[in-house]
């Protein structure tokens, strides 16, 4: 395919990460020295403390192992209910489930495809202790609404729920002014291979504006530091290097991929119109005090489509113009089965009928504008085809 649906790679490496990762291997050689990370470690969480604008920054192995880490500070207990989005990367949800709490899924906002702060709060219930908050795609969730959710609905012994960020793919995104990561309990992030920013391949940080949490955390990822029963969850010291390189970087990588984003709806918008619309195809929003990346370009089918015709759009992409697309994401009680037993058959009919005209056409930072162009016209003539087809 000329255009993989996933690039392997979220954004690029240069000569100055080889570089960084040549001198870590050249120093740690000496066996006076060695792998020790620690000055890296607190190099880069400093660096990306001041970059989010939050107080703290722990560095860990994985986005995954951030989002475990930070419920199991939690201290829940059976019954305890945690709220996220159904429209999610499962493991989101499989980090809750693996902590004994009761998921509970809400819908989507139809457009933006993050949490709808209203249906949090029709969920929402006295045993609530978090709101998980994906932010979709590279797009912020509404915090402030949803912090003013949590705050009317408290917890009769801990109080209002916390909010819990998902940033795996908002790395750089903006909200109000301010970065994505410096707002709520804390907030994950992710530096695994198809992110906007990666740390050879794996890595995550969490950020928090609470003291007391970061100290929890880093006893955690170090086998508790002989307080907690923590395990080895730190990131290398080869990784910590580059991830300051990158980090330096990320704001003109996540600035090529806006700009290919918003030439590609521009291309789409003129296109679409001059055929009327094509009857009502949502371009990826950016709504006002959004900083959106574009982390995926997700595209909805108009509302009176199901997932018949998002698929034939997907498989002429592909076979006909070489573009590769996938749904991201599906709500997770449809792809993991421990999620769908877990729920009971509790289903979220938003959910399932955006999922249905969800897809995302291939994006990367690298693409060409030529290459960007042909993207453009070939989702704009497949749309037109299809959906000009009687249905």
């Amino acid at each position: 395919m000329r255009w993989p649906a996933e690039p392997a790679l979220g954004g690029w490496y240069t000569d100055e990460e080889h570089a960084a990762v040549i001198q870590v291997l050249t120093e740690s050689a000496d066996w006076r020295i060695g792998f020790r990370a620690k000055e890296h470690e607190v190099a880069f969480e400093t660096a990306f403390a001041h970059y989010i604008g939050a107080r703290e920054a722990v560095a860990v192995n994985g986005g995954g192992t951030g989002l475990d880490m930070v419920l199991e500070c939690l201290k829940l207990r059976p019954g305890d209910e945690i709220i996220s989005c159904a429209i999610n990367f499962v493991g989101t949800h499989v980090s809750v489930l693996r902590r004994g709490a009761q998921l509970v899924v809400c819908e989507p906002d139809p457009l933006t495809l993050n949490i709808d702060p209203a249906d949090a709060e029709r969920v929402i219930s006295p045993r609530t202790r978090a709101i998980v908050v994906t932010h979709m795609n590279g797009l912020a969730a509404d915090l402030e609404a949803l912090a003013a959710v949590a705050v009317r609905h408290p917890h009769p012994t801990h109080g209002p729920p916390v909010i819990i960020g998902d940033a795996a793919r908002a790395c750089g995104a903006t909200y109000n002014g301010a970065r994505v990561g410096g707002q709520g309990w804390a907030s994950i992030f992710s530096f695994q291979s198809k992110k906007p920013m990666t740390t050879l391949g794996q890595g995550g940080m969490v950020t928090t504006n609470d003291p007391a949490l970061a100290k929890r955390l880093r006893r955690l990822r170090s086998f508790g530091k002989n307080q907690d029963l923590g395990t080895n969850y730190k990131m290398t010291k080869a990784q910590a290097a580059v991830g300051l390189v990158q980090l330096r970087r990320l704001d003109a990588m996540n600035q090529a991929r806006i700009d290919l984003a918003r030439h590609r709806s521009a291309a789409l918008r003129a296109a679409l119109d001059s055929v009327g619309g094509a009857g009502g195809v949502l371009l990826p929003p950016e709504p006002g005090g959004f900083g959106h990346l574009y982390y995926r370009y997700n595209l909805l089918l108009p509302p009176s489509c199901a997932a018949r015709e998002r698929d034939e759009v997907i498989a002429t992409l592909a076979s006909r113009f070489g573009v590769g697309c996938i749904v991201a994401d599906p709500p997770t009680y449809r792809t993991h089965p421990r999620i769908a037993e877990h729920l009971s058959g509790r289903r979220c009919p938003v959910a399932d009928q955006v999922a249905d005209r969800l897809f995302c056409p291939s994006l990367h930072p690298l693409m060409s504008p030529q290459d960007n162009s042909l993207i453009a016209d070939a989702i704009a003539e497949t749309l037109i085809e299809t959906l000009d087809r009687p249905r």
